[in-house]
């Protein structure tokens, strides 16, 4: 194994362990993948972060191809790789089971534009995505269907949330984001119904975000 790809396999144990640490996902809940030669490196199932070593780390090929000799993938390898090849920018994928976006997902509700920063994870509300068994075909399909027309994370019923990036640094953060959003939200709603933003409102928002925070400058 090269210098390269163990930073890789480093790299996806220590953004699974600090989910453990921040609360994203406890013990053994929540997955991520990165994108990786002719398919992706995922986290294998039923392993607890803090024991995994480079060599844990499975690579699938992209169409979920599991090559012998390693362990089993992550049970939700199949929205992983669905993801990877449906929208060739994004690179990572996080799935978490975080506290307060999960509480929102068992209602079946995603998070409409009560805060102007609903927009980081790319649209005018971020969505939740239809139940279906964890693992499946019908789950991946639900998956893609809410993460379109550039939106890069969502809730998914009943189950937690899972957030995209080009790199996995970027991933980890938005499932961040999308858990103090949801959080927010639901402390808003404690004090009674939410003054949401409207529509032409955060179609000015999505564009301002196209150049927030540091640029580069090409001078």
């Amino acid at each position: 194994m090269h210098d390269h790809e163990r930073a890789a396999r480093q790299s996806l144990i220590d953004h699974c362990r600090a989910m453990n640490t921040s609360g994203l996902s406890l013990n053994k809940s929540g997955n991520a993948s990165l994108r990786w030669a002719s398919g992706l490196l995922i986290t294998p199932t039923g392993r607890a972060y803090d024991r995994l070593q480079p060599e844990d780390i499975v690579f699938l090929e992209a169409d979920g191809g599991c090559p012998p000799g390693q362990l089993l993938p992550s049970s939700e390898w199949r929205f992983h790789c669905d993801i990877l090849q449906a929208f060739p920018d994004t690179n990572a994928v996080v799935h978490v089971h975080s506290t307060h976006a999960t509480a929102l997902a068992c209602l079946g509700e995603g998070i409409p534009a009560f805060h102007y920063m609903v927009a980081v994870a790319g649209g005018d509300h971020i969505p939740c995505a239809a139940y279906a068994t964890f693992g499946t075909t019908e789950l991946s399909h639900n998956v893609l269907a809410a993460l379109g027309d550039g939106v890069r994370a969502c809730l998914m019923a009943n189950h937690g949330q899972v957030a995209t990036g080009k790199t996995l640094a970027e991933a980890y953060t938005l499932a961040e984001e999308v858990e103090n959003l949801a959080r927010q939200y639901l402390l808003a709603r404690t004090l009674g119904a939410t003054r949401n933003l409207s529509a032409d409102e955060m179609r000015v928002v999505l564009e301002k975000f196209k150049t927030y925070g540091q640029q580069r400058s090409d001078h």
